[in-house]
């Protein structure tokens, strides 16, 4: 498969999985909702959204033949390529089953500083950054902004001081 083909079939799959999540969050109330904010699919359908839009302006960049990718006749996998993409599948694989028993954040700090530091080379600041910054972003966005809960498993007494100072 050439890098051409790949970036038609990923537009067009991602287009028909946008347009499925869609129809599947409309079943749910996607608009604002009085006092409460907005409806259980309205993230869901907005995010949607902006990925079939993304997918429609990729697939009008590749019959125009706008980016080097969309005119490309290279291999889309290489031999190196696959090795990245088979540590990051067991990367993710590790993060899914640690989610399990150490929770969210604990699993998402490990993932980072690994893919971070380990795969992508980084410095200790940047990765250090990064494999602090992100899982404090998700938990004020989560937690804090959205109130919703995200799975902390083991983890979880370390969160009650962090709880004292939000409900407090």
């Amino acid at each position: 498969m050439t890098v051409r083909t790949a970036e038609l079939v990923m537009a067009i799959v991602t287009i028909l999985c946008s347009i499925a999540l869609m129809v599947k969050s409309a079943e749910l109330n996607i608009g604002w909702i009085e006092d409460r904010g907005p409806g259980s699919g309205a993230w869901p359908f907005w995010l949607s959204c902006g990925m079939l839009l993304a997918s429609v302006a990729t697939l009008a960049r590749w019959f125009l033949r706008m980016t080097p990718e969309s005119r490309s006749q290279e291999p889309y996998i290489t031999k190196d390529n696959a090795i990245v993409v088979g540590i990051s599948v067991a990367a993710i694989l590790v993060l899914l089953l640690a989610t399990h028993v150490v929770g969210l954040y604990a699993a998402l700090f490990l993932f980072l500083l690994f893919y971070l530091k380990f795969v992508g080379r980084h410095s200790w600041t940047v990765s250090g950054a990064l494999t602090l910054g992100i899982p404090i972003f998700i938990f004020c966005l989560f937690e804090w902004a959205l109130k919703i809960p995200l799975p902390k498993e083991i983890t979880e007494p370390l969160f009650y001081p962090i709880y004292d100072l939000m409900y407090s």
